[in-house]
């Protein structure tokens, strides 16, 4: 962006203005902001500083005095314009003008030579240029610029739509407030990149948090994505966010040709000329997927000399004429890989083992360690899932262990060090009473969960109010875990009939509840007592009654009562309902205390009868069963399971002779698998159901 004399010309401009300040004019001002852009690229994009912080504060207070005495010569690229003087009170949602589509990801070199065969197949070559650049771990963002101006930054979002954070972004001193592209005869421009924090600010952030007592930020991931949506710009300044840039998704040229765009690398290369923090100086262009290979793996050898946190690197296909007729499937491109790299693991001391109760009772055993940092998280409580882990693993209390975060995110042992015992350590002893209300607990045969039975077991109650006021139960908006936890503790939730009695006198005069939070709790309340039949069956808790099931149920009765009134063998009849589910459903309305609760909510005005459902019974997919399987791209799993019973299908939670349609999307499994070997069966993509659905 800048050579050696426009280099050598701004430091001198700088030093000029630091030793007195020129009259007031637009040249001078002009300038001022030249060099006060100068120095901020040699800060926060080379993180090559030229002068002190104390200098550079000089001079920036410098150009706001001027620009006060004449406001009129303020323009919108200023540096004095990235912070706003005054809150965000929202963030709207916008569309973004190309798809924010998620990458395919690989392994190990075995899939990168996979996807190598099919891009090669697709593109007719035998050997393709390939650039290879860094899998930044931080929150993605889409950034527009029309006519050489920022005019707004977004959120990824659902890929289709993302949050305006437009106010934000311009916080971060790397990303440029305006940038010429139309010295490449570009009018408008969607650029992509990622957030991230540098682990020395990471680290230094989660210092002041200590100093202050509150609790350390979990990753540097996590803290970037949180900052995006700070009401307080200023406090987004402080954060010290960086913003990579490395792709272009969409630009109106002024009809000039332009041979930047012609490749990725190019690409990066002009963003990085026109001093954006892309990742020029990482990249490598490589022919063949023996050197992208090769590129990867002395990247992840290096990786923990990097200032920053990356997961992986991005291969992408180079050309991007070649991009463009390779195209993309409705979940990724076809021409960009992510190769992840190897989980990260850490030896610790397991110190304790905690015993947790869940909604259905079921015990799980939490190990409790030496707080180890393993990419970029400090992992202290890792769950054992039940006693036979322990038992396989051959945990006992004092082992030293082996910790990874399996995909860099959910942390777990994955074995003991016997070999490092002293002679000292413990077994771990799993408890036969509840570590709550001490009851028996119970075990099933054939499973590996014990159970506490005890329906009125402190930590069930608990953990079934969450169930039951969650967005897929009976949608209580406001009513979040920590409000659950804290009314429980005080008394206010002893039950989920107590949801619909909280004492709002009480609340309103605890800190942190304001009237509006209490409007708004109240009506959502309210709202919830008219939710339909379905929601409440499976907001009650019933152990594997799903959202499914809970909706074939309610399609058998008129009451919620007549459940109660069915036999085992009724119940097995149902579609869907096989015969541990059904076992489940009897017991529950076989226990007077349920019966009691149910009766208890009618009273309190819920909604327990069917009512008019949407399904259409002389619908065209009247009869018809459908399953989704994987990850849909178009259509939210609730949007398209709507569709299929408005048109009168139903809606199966398992594959089975009784399947008629298996909808498919990306990172389908054993379901696909399954179907396959029935042959009435019929697989469908995402794109044939839209189509079925539409030709309805």
């Amino acid at each position: 962006m800048y050579n050696a004399t426009s280099t050598k010309e701004l430091q001198s401009a700088g030093s000029s203005f630091l030793k007195a300040l020129p009259a007031i004019d637009v040249a001078q001002i002009e300038k001022l902001r030249d060099v006060l852009r100068f120095h901020e690229y040699r800060y926060y994009v080379l993180d090559e500083p030229l002068i002190a912080d104390e200098e550079y504060d000089r001079l920036y207070k410098a150009l706001a005095a001027m620009e006060k005495q004449h406001p009129e010569l303020v323009t919108k690229d200023s540096p004095t314009q990235r912070v706003a003087g005054a809150l965000n009170t929202a963030f709207p949602t916008v569309s973004h003008l190309v798809p924010m589509l998620s990458l395919d990801n690989s392994y190990n070199a075995d899939d990168l030579v996979d996807w190598d065969r099919r891009v090669r197949e697709g593109a007719g070559q035998s050997e393709v240029d390939y650039c290879v650049e860094p899998k930044f771990d931080g929150a993605s963002i889409s950034l527009i610029y029309e006519d050489d101006l920022l005019t707004r930054g977004a959120t990824r979002g659902d890929g289709v739509q993302g949050d305006d954070i437009t106010t934000n972004i311009r916080q971060i001193r790397s990303v440029p407030l305006s940038a010429r592209f139309s010295d490449y005869g570009i009018q408008q421009i969607e650029i992509r990149g990622e957030v991230l924090l540098t682990k020395k600010h990471f680290k230094a952030f989660n210092d002041k948090l200590a100093e202050q007592n509150l609790p350390p930020l979990a990753n540097p991931r996590n803290a970037a994505s949180g900052s995006l949506r700070i009401k307080d710009p200023e406090e987004v300044r402080r954060r010290n966010l960086e913003a990579f840039l490395y792709n272009v998704s969409y630009h109106v040229d002024a009809g000039v040709p332009n041979k930047v765009l012609e490749t990725h690398a190019g690409t990066l290369k002009m963003l990085w000329d026109l001093g954006f923090r892309s990742p020029e100086k990482e990249k490598k262009v490589i022919r063949g997927i023996k050197g992208v290979i090769d590129y990867c793996q002395t990247f992840e050898a290096g990786r923990d000399d990097l200032p920053y946190e990356i997961d992986g690197m991005v291969v992408k296909v180079n050309s991007l004429e070649l991009q463009d007729k390779l195209g993309m499937t409705t979940h990724h491109p076809r021409w960009a890989i992510a190769y992840k790299f190897k989980a990260r693991q850490a030896t610790s001391k397991l110190r304790a083992v905690e015993f947790q109760v869940g909604r259905t009772g079921a015990i799980t055993p939490v190990a409790k360690i030496d707080p180890v940092p393993i990419g970029g998280v400090t992992v202290g409580s890792i769950s054992l899932f039940n006693e036979d882990v322990i038992r396989e693993k051959d945990l006992m209390i004092g082992d030293s262990v082996l910790v990874e975060r399996a995909g860099d995110v959910i942390p777990y042992i994955v074995k003991s060090l016997p070999e490092t015992r002293n002679g000292l350590e413990q077994p771990i002893v799993f408890p036969t009473d509840c570590p709550q209300c001490k009851s028996k607990l119970f075990k099933e045969p054939g499973e590996a969960v014990w159970r506490c039975v005890n329906i009125d077991c402190p930590a069930q109650v608990v953990e079934r109010i969450i169930h039951f006021v969650s967005k897929d139960a009976m949608d209580i908006r406001s009513f979040g875990e920590a409000n659950v936890r804290k009314f429980h503790e005080l008394g206010f939730l002893p039950d989920i009939p107590s949801v619909y009695r909280l004492p709002f006198d009480k609340i309103r005069q605890m800190e942190g509840f304001g009237e509006k939070s209490i409007t708004n709790l109240s009506a959502a309340i309210e709202t919830s007592k008219q939710q339909p039949l379905h929601r409440l069956i499976f907001a009650l808790g019933i152990r594997f009654v799903g959202e499914t099931t809970a909706k074939t149920l309610a399609q058998q009765v008129s009451h919620l009562r007549d459940l109660a009134g069915l036999s085992l063998e009724q119940l097995q009849s149902i579609e869907d309902v096989g015969v541990k589910v059904a076992s489940s459903i009897h017991q529950f309305f076989a226990n007077n205390a349920n019966l009691k609760l149910i009766d208890e909510l009618e009273t309190l005005g819920l909604n327990l009868q069917r009512g008019q459902q949407a399904t259409q019974a002389g619908g065209s997919l009247h009869e018809q069963t459908f399953l989704f399987t994987g990850t849909l791209s178009k259509l939210k799993r609730s949007e398209a399971e709507a569709m299929v019973e408005a048109q009168g299908g139903k809606l199966l939670s398992g594959v089975s002779s009784k399947l008629n349609y298996l909808v498919v999307g990306e990172d389908a499994g054993s379901k696909l698998e399954k179907a396959k070997k029935i042959p009435q069966i019929n697989i469908l993509t995402e794109e044939q159901f839209i189509k079925m659905i539409g030709n309805q």
